[in-house]
């Protein structure tokens, strides 16, 4: 019990030294954000800047041999099972609840869309969705397409830090006002308190004058 929550946390901090330790290998840059790497995860290789998204799922081996431990005539078909390694190069960028099946290879500057199911290799430089998971474009094609919606977005967080270098002003101003208020206060109490104290002295010397 104590080593489950032992792990769960150890997960939670650090996913991708657990799952190098579980044997996968995982190069520099990667985000990892699934929960588990399948059954063997020693048959998974993650090359350099990989982004894996939640509810990935990285099989590894074909479960459905189970029913030919039945059917099959093949000598010892009780035993009968098939595995598959799982290659995925640099730069990748897996979306959330996708699919990889076992012997599957993804190329390099590769993006796989949300819930593809991968069934095949993927080729360098290209973009993949669906089911089963194919190539629509190239990155080439990705960028080309995104570049106007990724222009207005450099646009608009150039215009939001205008805008918050502006509230930053207005309120480094209304800082200084207040500080000057406060100043302002401040003489005028002690200028009261003079004013208290030459009327006080004033009736001082009158008293002493009349007597």
């Amino acid at each position: 019990m104590l080593k489950k929550i032992w792990n769960t946390l150890q997960m939670r901090r650090d996913p991708i030294i657990c799952f190098r330790k579980q044997g996968a290998t995982i190069g520099k840059d990667c985000e990892i954000r699934c929960s588990n790497l399948g059954s063997e995860p020693y048959l998974i290789t993650i090359g350099d800047h990989v982004r894996i998204n939640a509810g990935v799922q990285m099989i590894t081996h074909d479960g459905g041999v189970w029913v030919l431990r039945k059917t099959s005539k093949l000598e010892n078909a009780a035993s009968i099972d098939k595995f598959g390694k799982i290659v995925i190069g640099n730069n990748v960028h897996i979306g959330t609840n996708a699919v990889i099946m076992p012997g599957v290879t993804i190329g390099d500057n590769v993006i796989v869309g949300c819930m593809a199911v991968v069934t095949k290799d993927i080729p360098s430089n290209s973009v993949a969705v669906g089911v089963p998971a194919r190539v629509i474009k190239t990155i080439e094609e990705y960028e080309e397409k995104n570049t106007e919606f990724y222009n207005r977005s450099l646009e608009l967080r150039a215009q939001q830090s205008q805008v918050e270098a502006q509230r930053e002003k207005i309120e480094s101003e209304k800082r200084a006002i207040e500080a000057q208020s406060a100043q302002n206060e401040e003489i005028e109490r002690q200028l009261q308190e003079k004013e208290s104290q030459l009327s006080l002295r004033e009736s001082e010397l009158n008293a002493l004058s009349q007597s």
